[in-house]
């Protein structure tokens, strides 16, 4: 019902990946429109997760955001694109993104650069068109490049999840598709959007053509106190452990703020992360003492109703296709889907299933 909806799967630190089955049958049910998947290396597979939602749903976009082309060889990648795209019927879409430099120096893996990602989604792409081929450039030197069939002419979308201006141009200039990132302010939003927009414009593509996601938190006030608490402020947290010099650039925070966060007693002799192992008097003491109420802000909280407003007003005031509502399950969600139906907008863009497209 709601194509410019979509949701992740396996949201937070889930450990019961069979549970991604359950989440997208209801979100299929209570109308959302696409379902995204982030990779970890635990339980969390790209592929195995694409195939299980391809197969226990007729209707929803699939998409990666994110998995990374350093993780695996060109051919797996694109072996796992064509394989989401044919069991989906069409409904998939392979996301890319810049990951975390750390965690690819512990496995030693390259660093991915801007340069590497686009020659890697041009890569991509000649393999699904069926071409064979020797490629020598900034995502790796392979001898010999192909697919094993006779029959492959894919026309699979490519995604990007982006977050810095240069990223947010280059998604313009190449992807079908952005997702931006959680906990930015309305202001931030509107900025990537333009900044996608004029990427796209540069390069001479239509930047209508380019769906941009907007991510957001959305945690119903009807939910347990303490998992509002883990959804809303340890999220927020541990996103600020990872990246947080990033997070307060994209949207024009104080810096001085981030430093009193990562100087706090609570917060240096942490381990692990917030949204996983804080507990709620610890994520209490974060919200009310370490973490300005402006960025928590960013999420959308409340009653049912309240937030489906919010999820609704924020497609004039950002200028984005769909919105990503974030952080809770679809069962989690379904009281505000259920209520933005009644205040959709009238003129809203009708937008195909799968998350990629805009046609």
């Amino acid at each position: 019902m709601f194509p410019e909806l979509g949701f992740y799967g396996l949201a937070g630190h889930a450990a019961d990946p069979r549970a991604l089955v359950d989440e997208v049958q209801e979100a299929e049910r209570i109308g959302l429109g696409a379902v995204f998947l982030s990779e970890r290396f635990n339980f969390k597979d790209a592929a195995v997760m694409s195939g299980a939602a391809a197969a226990a749903t007729n209707r929803i976009g699939i998409a990666t955001a994110a998995t990374n082309h350093n993780t695996r060889h060109p051919l797996v990648t694109a072996t796992l694109a064509t394989t989401a795209h044919r069991m989906s019927r069409g409904r998939f879409a392979l996301g890319l993104g810049r990951g975390f430099d750390m965690l690819f120096d512990l496995m030693g893996v390259p660093r991915i650069t801007n340069a590497q990602l686009a020659d890697a989604i041009a890569v991509q792409r000649r393999l699904w068109a069926g071409e064979r081929f020797d490629h020598d450039g900034p995502s790796g030197t392979y001898p010999f490049l192909f697919l094993m069939d006779e029959d492959i002419a894919e026309d699979i979308p490519v995604l990007m999840v982006a977050l810095g201006p240069k990223a947010l141009t280059l998604a313009g200039g190449i992807a079908d598709a952005v997702v931006l990132h959680t906990f930015m302010s309305e202001e931030a939003v509107a900025r990537s959007v333009a900044t996608v927009r004029a990427g796209a414009e540069a390069a001479g593509r239509d930047p209508a053509a380019v769906r941009v996601w907007a991510c957001t938190a959305v945690v119903e006030d009807s939910l347990p106190h303490d998992v509002v608490l883990k959804k809303t402020v340890g999220r927020l947290a541990t996103y600020l452990q990872g990246y947080g010099d990033l997070l307060v650039r994209i949207n024009g925070w104080d810096p001085a703020a981030l430093q009193r966060f990562r100087e706090d007693p609570l917060v240096t002799g942490f381990s692990g992360a917030f949204d996983a192992a804080a507990t709620p008097d610890q994520l209490e003491h974060l919200a009310e003492k370490v973490i300005p109420a402006e960025w928590l802000a960013c999420a959308i909280t409340g009653p049912a109703a309240a937030c489906a407003q919010q999820v609704a007003d924020s497609f004039a005031a950002t200028g984005v296709d769909s919105v990503i509502l974030h952080g809770s399950t679809p069962g989690q969600l379904a009281p505000v889907v259920a209520a933005y139906g009644a205040v959709r907008p009238a003129g809203q863009r009708e937008l195909p299933p799968n998350p990629g497209r805009t046609a």
